[in-house]
């Protein structure tokens, strides 16, 4: 029958030291991450979020561009026909009224239909944003910025036309038109909208 060593023997034998006659463990290589997905770089920040759907400011202002551009449609319809109208009724009344008559007439023709031509490339600029802001990137948002700038001005301008001639009507329209304006140029300059057309796309 053994004993365990006495530890307080002085003839005993002494206590191997920790490692000798043992094997050592070697170092634990770190883990390889999977085939397929890269290893995560440690961040100091956070990424911005990406937007999953499209943000409400930047859906109001598609269902804007939509609206505005249907108005635009029926603008250039409008002024078109009012042309072609005008120019019938000069050509059938010419042989009877005197040239002063008859220029007035084609130029009232001229402008009507010059007016209906930029209605129209209008009305094809507001469907054309509208429709990319599915997919579009930063180009539509940049182009949707332009856009309502210089549309902003022609209402400032009908607005003040308004006020000088004490219109109401030019007023209101001033005044609407300004406001959609500026949703355009606030929805395509917030932090949600730069993200939905910064987004990544596969």
């Amino acid at each position: 029958m053994s004993y365990p060593p006495d530890p307080n023997n002085p003839y005993g034998q002494p206590p191997a030291a920790p490692g000798y006659g043992y094997p050592q463990q070697a170092p634990q290589a770190p883990p390889v991450p999977g085939y397929g997905y890269p290893p995560a770089a440690p961040g100091y920040g956070y990424a911005p979020a990406v937007p999953q759907s499209m943000p409400g400011l930047v859906m109001t202002t598609r269902v804007l561009l939509f609206i505005i551009g249907g108005v635009q449609v029926i603008l250039a319809g409008f002024c078109l026909i009012a042309a072609a109208a005008t120019k019938d009724v000069v050509t059938k009344t010419s042989s009877t009224s005197d040239d002063f008559i008859s220029s007035i007439g084609n130029a009232a023709a001229g402008i009507l239909l010059v007016v209906g031509v930029v209605w129209a490339l209008a009305a094809t600029l507001s469907i054309t944003l509208g429709a990319k802001f599915g997919k579009g990137g930063n180009g539509v948002r940049i182009t949707t910025i332009v856009y309502g700038s210089i549309a902003s001005i022609f209402g400032l301008l009908d607005l003040i036309g308004g006020i000088s001639s004490k219109v109401t009507v030019n007023i209101i329209i001033g005044l609407i038109w300004i406001a959609i304006c500026v949703i355009w140029i606030t929805a395509m300059c917030v932090r949600d909208g730069v993200n939905w057309f910064n987004r990544p796309r596969y």
